[in-house]
C-alpha cells in the first residue's frame, strides 16, 4: 500500500473589508441647533421683548430674527415668550402672520372709557366692510346686488380711509370696475391670523349678531384667503395707465345714492 495521500485543504477567503460611508442630510433639513443655556435663552427673550414693546406694529418673524443669531429658532423663542405672558394683563399674540402685544381678551372692558375713538363706521359701512371680507374680491356693483341698496362712494371711501379694506385690481368684465379686498390692518385690527379665520354661522348666531329667523336656505360664505390677483382679475393700472381714484370720482358726480352714514339724503 502507498502512503495515504493528505487531503489538500481550500484556502480560507479573507473577508470583505467593509467601508462605513456617514450617511448623506438631506440638504433641506435644518441644521441642528445646540440647546441654549438658560442665561442665553433668558438675554434673547429680553430682546424679543424690547423689540414687540417698543413697536407700534405687528413684528414677523424675520425682522425680529435680525437682531439674534442666525441660528436661534425665532418661532420656539416667540412661543416660550407667549407662554411666560399667559394669563398676565398683556398677552403676545400673533396676527397676520406677525407678533404683537396686547391686552388680555377679559380684561379690554376695563380700557373701554381711556379709548379713544376717532371715527365710528355706519351701519351701510360695516355691511359694506362685512360683505367684502366674505366675498372677496368683489365689486362695487356686486356689493350692491348683495345689500339690495345702491352703494354710495362715501362708504368706501371711509373703508379706505380706515386702512381695513384695499382696491385689489380690475375684474375683466365691461367696464373693468375696480374690485376690493380686505388689507393686513384688517387682519391686524380684528385680531384674526388669516381671513380664513371670519366667524362662521354658528359663531355668528352664538354671539347674536344674526336673525333668529333666517331664511332655511341662508348660509355665510366660506372666506377666501386670495392676497394675490385672481385669473378674473388684472393689475390697478394697465399700460393705458388707468387711476382706479376715477371711478370712485364718476361715481360722485352721478345722482345721490347713500350717503355715508347710510341715511336718506336731506332734502
Amino acid at each position: 500500500m502507498g502512503e495515504p495521500r493528505l487531503k489538500r485543504s481550500e484556502p480560507e477567503l479573507e473577508a470583505p473589508h467593509l467601508t462605513v460611508v456617514p450617511e448623506a442630510r438631506d440638504a433641506t433639513e435644518p441644521p441642528s441647533r445646540a440647546p441654549l443655556r438658560p442665561e442665553e435663552q433668558a438675554q434673547k427673550l429680553r430682546v424679543l421683548e424690547a423689540l414687540l414693546f417698543a413697536a407700534s406694529e405687528p413684528l414677523d418673524e424675520r425682522t425680529l430674527g435680525g437682531h439674534l443669531d442666525s441660528s436661534d429658532d425665532v418661532a420656539a423663542l416667540l412661543g416660550a415668550l407667549a407662554r411666560t405672558y399667559s394669563g398676565r394683563g398683556v398677552n403676545l399674540v400673533r396676527v397676520a402672520g406677525k407678533w404683537q402685544f396686547r391686552t388680555a381678551d377679559d380684561l379690554s372692558h376695563l380700557l373701554e372709557k381711556y379709548a379713544v375713538e376717532e371715527r365710528r363706521l355706519s351701519k351701510a359701512a360695516l355691511e359694506t366692510l362685512s360683505i367684502i371680507a366674505y366675498h372677496q374680491p368683489v365689486t362695487r356693483a356686486e356689493i350692491e346686488e348683495i345689500r339690495g341698496v345702491q352703494c354710495s362712494p362715501g362708504t368706501l371711501d371711509a373703508l379706505l380711509e380706515t386702512g381695513w379694506i384695499r382696491m385689489r385690481g380690475r375684474r375683466r368684465a365691461p367696464g373693468r370696475p375696480v374690485t376690493y379686498g380686505t388689507s393686513e390692518g384688517f387682519l391686524t385690527h380684528f385680531g384674526f391670523e388669516s381671513i380664513k379665520d371670519l366667524p362662521g354661522l354658528a359663531e355668528l348666531k352664538g354671539a347674536g349678531l344674526l336673525d333668529s329667523n333666517l331664511p332655511p336656505d341662508f348660509a355665510v360664505p366660506d372666506p377666501r384667503d386670495v392676497a394675490a390677483l385672481t385669473p378674473d382679475e388684472d393689475p390697478l393700472e394697465d399700460e393705458a395707465g388707468e387711476d382706479p381714484q376715477l371711478d370712485l370720482l364718476a361715481d360722485a358726480e352721478g345722482p345721490d345714492k347713500e350717503t355715508p352714514e347710510g341715511d336718506p339724503p336731506a332734502g
